[in-house]
This record gives structure tokens, sequence and C-alpha cells, in this order.
């Protein structure tokens, strides 16, 4: 279970939380406990080459606690950002701790941006950084039958198509391997789950950028939607009902065609939430659902 010292510290940075006055308070009063649990509460490998691709070095940073031991559950992040050059995988360095107050390790993964390569660069990238952590596991001590894949917005579409497409979609042909790619289940916040309806739209320049205003064909093979099935791991949602950005329906759609093709799905709605600014309290409910589910879904079951 999550260890609750400093974890509204964590979570108030996490989704640009805007605090009102008395959360900011709260937040001061944890600040010093996950200052201590930061420097003392986990040990992490910086800038680790899991692939390269347009002659690029794909890095990501791997995190473990300190005193952990053996084999542990562990969490892939894909930052947001609508593959934006100026997003980093640093930015979201906080969006990893509340794995870490766990027990997890975390793995926070870089992915080229469409200024380097377009869609379905992205993708590829994430499939790797999986079976990066799939083909280490023993060495960063991973369970590998407990890896989740997580992220916020274009990184939350990373982790659906990381743990959807089935290697025959041709996704892995940059990381090519004997291992079984394996995913427990999905953490996604706020994203996107089909992108054929967001690619003709000009407030959402995000999809057109990365792959094209016609391209619906493209749309459709990087849509998480196009691969649920049977047999898909679990997913948990968190999404604004306000959002501007990824339309809430998206994600109402995602977990109603889970739940049809049987498998476990649940969304946390975030009541006039917008584009990942959402009150403290909202997320805290957030987090409280996704450790429930994590523990039903990933703990629980092998």
């Amino acid at each position: 279970m999550v260890r609750r010292l400093g974890l509204a510290a964590v979570i108030g940075a996490l989704c640009a939380t805007t605090p009102s006055s008395l959360q900011a308070q709260r937040l001061a009063g944890d600040a010093a406990a996950f200052a201590a649990y930061v420097t003392t509460g986990y040990r992490m490998t910086a800038n680790v080459t899991y692939g390269t691709a347009s002659g690029t070095e794909l890095k990501l940073d791997f995190y473990r606690p300190a005193q952990a031991t053996g084999p542990l559950p562990t969490a892939i992040f894909m930052h947001g950002g609508g593959y934006s050059p100026n997003a980093k995988k640093e930015a979201s360095a906080l969006s990893v701790m509340p794995y870490l107050q766990m027990g997890w390790n975390a793995v926070n993964v870089e992915y080229r941006p469409s200024s380097v390569a377009l869609a379905p660069a992205a993708v590829e990238d994430a499939r790797c950084a999986l079976r990066w952590v799939t083909h280490n596991a023993k060495e960063y001590n991973v369970d590998a039958d407990r890896i989740v894949v997580t992220g916020q917005s274009a990184g939350a579409h990373l982790a659906l198509m990381t743990a959807f497409v089935p290697e025959s979609a041709g996704f892995d042909r940059n990381c090519p391997g004997p291992e079984t790619l394996k995913v427990a289940a999905v953490v996604s916040w706020y994203g996107i789950f089909d992108y054929t309806t967001l690619i003709t739209d000009a407030t959402r320049t995000y999809a057109s950028s990365w792959i094209g205003a016609n391209n619906k064909e493209l749309a459709a093979r990087v849509s998480p939607m196009t691969y649920v099935r049977a047999g898909v791991p679990p997913v948990i949602a968190i999404h604004g009902d306000a959002d501007r950005t990824v339309p809430y329906e998206q994600e109402v759609r995602e977990i109603d065609m889970l739940k049809k093709a049987g498998v476990t799905a649940e969304l946390v709605t975030i009541p006039g939430g917008s584009h990942g600014t959402f009150e403290l309290d909202q997320v805290l409910r957030a987090w409280t659902a996704i450790e429930a589910f994590l523990v039903q879904n990933v703990i629980r079951k092998r």
C-alpha cells in the first residue's frame, strides 16, 4: 500500500495541479518529509540508452526503492506534451514517485518527438522501452509478470498502445527479440483513444502535426481503439469531463468498448477537470482508486 508520508506533496505536483490556499498549506506541511524521502528513499540510474532510432539515442531513467530486494512490480511511465520537442521526461519525474512510495520500481521513458520522427515512431519507442525492461528484468529486479504501463495525455496514448498492440502489428521492427512482451495493467491519465476523430480538428494540432491531417489509415493504425479485444490488460483511466484538449468522450468510449470486450476497465471522472489541471483532493481520490485497482489486478493477480 502507498506510504502516505509525503504523498500529498508528490501528488500536488502531478497533473499541473494549482492548489488553493488551504491545499498549499497542506502541501507545505508535507514538503520536509517528502524532501527527505526524495534524497534517501530511492536510487536512480539516469539516461540509460534503451535503443537507437532516427540517429537518436533513446533514453530512460530507472528508479528503485533504496531498500528493495528481489523482483518488484514496475511502472513504465511515458510523459505527455503532444509529441513536442519541448516535452522532456525530466519534467515528469515527480509522476513516478507514487509508484516508488508503493514499493515499486519506476521507469521514466523518453521517446522521439515529432521534430525527429512522425507517427508511428513514438509507439515503436514505447514498445522498445517495454522490451528493454523485460530483457533486463533480472538485472534490475523487475517482476516481469507485474509490469504496468502508464502516462499522461500523449504518454497515456503510448501506454495504451504499448499494452494493446500485438507483435504482429509491426511496431517492434526497431527492437526485435525473443522475449514475450507482457503488460499487467494500464494507468491512463487523460489519454487519446481514437486519433481518427482528431486529425482533422483544427483545434487539436498535436494530432495532425504527428500523423497528418488526411492520413486516416495511419490515424487508425496508431489508435488504441483499433486493438481492443478480449485479453488485453486491465485499464484504469482518469479524465476530466471539461477537457478541451483530449475530449472526455474518448475515455468514456474506451472504457465502454473494453468492458464490452470482457476486459476489466474503470473510469475515474474528474468533475470540472480540464486537461490535467485537477484539484489536489481530486488527484488524491484518483490515486486512491489507482492503488485499489493495482492491488486487485496486479498485486493479487499473477
